[in-house]
């Protein structure tokens, strides 16, 4: 019987000639490149690429081994197609991805938000815009977008993930569907302060007004005054435009500064919430298809077939370019029922050579790619 020692000894020769094969193969993959390439073929050949894992299957002597041999193959030409995608892009065969780049800052441009004046999407206007923004709001996202889309704004300010709740999903399920573009994003962070009429005592406070999101926020703060009747509201900064509109000196919001401000309130107490961390991240969004130079965030939503390894062979372009994926979300496709898109950042600029050549893979194996910014 073979000691533990032989047997490790024999793998690793297999190992070191599995390796030279692997490169030997590798270099027969630029030589189809380039002739793929002088003779104007795709990359992809499924044809060609299903008949290789059938013949090899049958030289399998057991079904796990042939189970195990079609998993390795289609490893190794996912890889041979990312390195042809490689060369097409070193020979400067580029696919036009419908972007132009600018150097623009998005300033002095008519705005849209969604709520009201003083809430946290109007708050996230103010920091990123100035306070002199040509702006109006709206009731829902689906009209902001459409704002957009009409002409009637440049920009959209729109919440798309918080820190403690996560993802905002009706912006997700409108960007799957909305003509439009991320040209840039802004983390606010959320400071709920509790508001009330100018020369208000807590003393004198009844009930407290606000959005069910901050009420839970502020619980710990809130469970301090039992006496108080906690009602929810559409949102904060309604809340505190109630209190205004009441003069009720019983009647407390929480909300924050920039709603103090707006409706001339007095902060009775501030940042009341328990999560220091909690914040908010807003997108800036164009009908315009758009980047600036110094853009490093790409991200995109595409679809594939639900095969086995069909993700992780989408996402592998992005691995094998030494690309850094950041975030990856999925929402149910409404007219596809159980099946998802998938909605992927990852660092980069589309100028990078790395993107191109992730994009490039990823459109050719996805059956629907969009690029939805890079910011």
């Amino acid at each position: 019987m073979k000691t533990l020692q032989q047997i490790r000894a024999e793998v690793d020769k297999i190992d070191e000639e599995i390796a030279s094969l692997f490169e030997k193969r590798m270099c027969l993959t630029d030589d189809i490149a380039e002739y793929k390439l002088q003779h104007g073929m795709r990359v992809v050949d499924q044809e060609r690429e299903e008949e290789m894992l059938r013949e090899l299957r049958y030289k399998a002597t057991s079904e796990f081994n042939a189970y195990g041999i079609q998993e390795v193959l289609k490893q190794i030409i996912s890889i041979s197609r990312k390195r042809q995608y490689q060369i097409l892009t070193e020979s400067g065969v580029e696919e036009d991805l419908g972007f132009e780049e600018i150097d623009e800052v998005y300033k002095h441009k008519k705005v849209v938000f969604q709520g009201v004046e003083g809430a946290y999407s109007f708050a996230a206007m103010y920091v990123y815009f100035g306070k002199n923004v040509d702006c109006f709001h709206v009731k829902t996202f689906k009209e902001a977008i459409n704002a957009i889309i009409e002409k009637k704004a440049n920009f959209a300010v729109l919440p798309i993930e918080n820190s403690t709740a996560g993802i905002v999903t009706d912006i997700y399920d409108l960007l799957m569907t909305a003509n439009i573009t991320i040209v840039d994003d802004l983390i606010l962070k959320v400071e709920h302060n509790l508001l009330g009429l100018p020369g208000t005592k807590k003393e004198e406070i009844r009930t407290v007004y606000s959005h069910p999101q901050a009420l839970s926020q502020c619980k710990v703060f809130l469970e301090q005054y039992p006496q108080w009747e906690i009602k929810e509201y559409s949102n904060t900064a309604a809340a505190a435009k109630k209190v205004m509109e009441d003069g009720d000196k019983s009647q407390a919001a929480i909300a924050s500064k920039y709603a103090a401000e707006l409706y001339g309130l007095e902060i009775l107490d501030n940042k009341i919430y328990f999560d220091d961390q909690n914040s908010t991240r807003f997108i800036i969004v164009s009908r315009n298809k758009m980047f600036r130079a110094n853009a490093r965030r790409v991200s995109i939503c595409f679809d594939y077939k639900h095969a086995s390894g069909s993700l992780y062979s989408l996402l592998s372009h992005i691995i094998y370019n030494g690309l850094n994926m950041t975030m990856i979300e999925s929402r149910p496709i409404p007219e596809s029922p159980w099946q998802y898109r998938f909605f992927v950042d990852f660092e980069g600029n589309l100028k990078d050579s790395a993107v191109k050549n992730a994009l490039r893979g990823i459109r050719q194996d996805a059956d629907y790619l969009r690029i939805l910014g890079n910011y």
